[in-house]
């Protein structure tokens, strides 16, 4: 039967603002999105009969249509009209759930990406982006991947040049954040700051990692309740205080990541997380790295070269029969 095993990588939030509430009762959101290759692995697995299939690593994921990739699959496959005499679905979780990281939202765009290698559909990237869109907000951008600014909901996307390379640092405490609360206290309140986003466009157009870094803002941290702010804003002080350039919660949190220049400063700051908080992962600079391959994270460039085109599929298998 054939079989296709591709990469869904996390992504980060550079910035993130939201610009008030629209009619349809979605919020209007400008945030520029970057990918990173800490990545769950999706395979799909045709002629399997009895329809769409899904099994995970993780006992407590849905394994019906509320897992997002089992919606994209029966969203791709009701659009393109083909039958592909039952679908299995395996996914693989390496991104931490509930984490500000786009997990779910990646693992749907693999799938799209997949069915669209493995059955020969020939949809475009920008053709499963729109598709991607009647899946969750963030599932248009994570098929295309890269770096890019979102805006609407999060499916308006314009390529931008990929984040200069540095060495990343993700760190994930553990508690979970309601994303509707978070929303409804935006809502609630006047803020004072904003992202400066046309300031990181530049810097990213200049090639000024500095510049990103120290322009990283995320309008979340500042209506996070107070126990929630002072360890994020805990982690965030052992990251700066270990060289970043600048540390930013990514999402609706908890993640809360940080961008080095120096390998060394990055080791030294995953060493010390990592000791409190499991969920923590390095992105090693060189394939020699001494930090473990599996906490590795590193930075994914754009994949917009040519117009609105799919990230490139990264398979790692691939069976005709």
């Amino acid at each position: 039967m054939p079989r296709l095993t591709v990469e869904a990588p996390a992504k980060l939030n550079l910035t993130l603002d939201v610009l008030g509430r629209r009619s349809d009762g979605y919020h209007e959101l400008r945030m520029v999105m970057q990918s990173v290759a800490l990545a769950d692995r999706i395979t799909l697995e045709t002629g399997t009969g009895g329809g769409v299939r899904v099994r995970t690593n993780l006992s407590f994921l849905p394994t019906n249509e509320k897992n997002l990739a089992a919606a994209a699959a029966l969203q791709f496959l009701e659009d393109c009209g083909l039958d592909c005499g039952g679908l299995s679905i395996s996914v693989e979780k390496h991104i931490p759930v509930c984490a500000g990281t786009g997990g779910g939202s990646s693992d749907a765009a693999a799938v799209l990406r997949g069915l669209n290698r493995l059955l020969g559909a020939g949809y475009s990237g920008e053709a499963l982006a729109r598709l991607g869109e009647r899946v969750g907000s963030d599932v248009p951008y994570c098929v295309l991947g890269g770096t890019a600014l979102a805006e609407g909901r999060g499916e308006v996307l314009t390529p931008l040049p990929a984040l200069p390379r540095c060495h990343a640092v993700l760190c994930k405490p553990a508690f979970s954040i309601s994303t509707p609360e978070l929303f409804a206290r935006v809502d609630g309140v006047k803020l004072r700051h904003r992202p400066d986003t046309e300031g990181m466009v530049v810097a990213l157009e200049g090639g000024d990692l500095g510049g990103a870094a120290r322009r990283m803002y995320n309008i979340f941290e500042d209506v996070l309740p107070p126990r929630q702010a002072e360890e994020i804003s805990g982690i965030k002080n052992v990251l700066v205080q270990h060289g970043a350039l600048g540390a930013n919660m990514s999402g609706t949190g908890p993640t809360v990541f940080g961008l080095f220049e120096r390998a060394e400063d990055a080791a030294q700051a995953w060493e010390e997380l990592r000791g409190t908080y499991r969920d923590t992962f390095l992105r090693p600079s060189e394939e020699r790295s001494e930090a473990p391959r599996a906490a590795a994270a590193y930075f994914m460039s754009g994949t917009f070269q040519n117009g609105m085109e799919a990230m490139p599929d990264p398979c790692v298998t691939w069976a005709p029969e």
